[in-house]
């Protein structure tokens, strides 16, 4: 059978870009358009993020797994959030592991790992990329106060980076310059989402009725 559900939107970039704020920003700017809105972030279970990134260190399948199952465990409350808000916003999706862990692996396992990820989980309506140049964004992560994280590295943060434009430009998502001031970047979201003002999001989906 099919049931309306809400709008998935995922923010996407590499350590550092401002996903956080914007996921902040955006939720209320959204909320002023009339809309209800859910806050999620991946991964869900802490613990299974941690082991996927020191995983992902030394074996980037493995460190993708965690995360898959770490997906795959939220699903059933993802599916609950789309059925009661207009617009479920989610701080990262599996398109990260495709770009953190996917870019380390060969073509062959790279596709393989996609078509893992769209089982996994709910498929994101739309997509913002915060794209910033890795240096800055490792200047930036080295203004936090806490421990650098195993994969916010130059190099791993230059690959990932060259990933999320090519998913950008083939799935054809919103680009942000993430240099620019986060009340801007904003309001270009809102812009660029095309959302309206109040109108009606929820979509027409197939459950298993279970």
């Amino acid at each position: 059978m099919t049931q309306q559900r809400g709008l998935l939107i995922a923010l996407e970039g590499i350590d550092g870009a401002g996903k956080s704020t914007l996921h902040r920003t955006l939720a209320a700017a959204l909320r002023r358009r009339g809309f209800s809105v859910r806050r999620r972030h991946e991964p869900s279970d802490p613990r299974l993020g941690s082991l996927a990134q020191r995983a992902s260190v030394e074996d980037a399948w493995t460190g993708a797994v965690y995360f898959t199952v770490d997906r795959h465990q939220a699903r059933e409350q993802l599916a609950r959030d789309l059925s009661r808000f207009d617009i479920v916003l989610t701080d990262r999706s599996f398109f990260s592991t495709l770009a953190y862990q996917g870019s380390a692996l060969p073509p062959a396992e790279r596709r393989r790992l996609e078509a893992l990820q769209r089982t996994a989980t709910v498929v994101p309506d739309r997509v913002v990329l915060l794209d910033l140049p890795p240096r800055v964004a490792l200047r930036r992560l080295g203004g936090r106060a806490r421990e650098r994280g195993p994969l916010e590295r130059l190099r791993t943060l230059e690959r990932v980076a060259r990933a999320y434009r090519h998913l950008a430009r083939r799935e054809g998502w919103v680009v942000l310059d993430s240099t620019r001031p986060a009340r801007e970047l904003t309001s270009r979201a809102v812009s660029e989402l095309a959302l309206g003002r109040g109108e009606s999001v929820r979509r027409t989906s197939r459950s298993r009725g279970r």
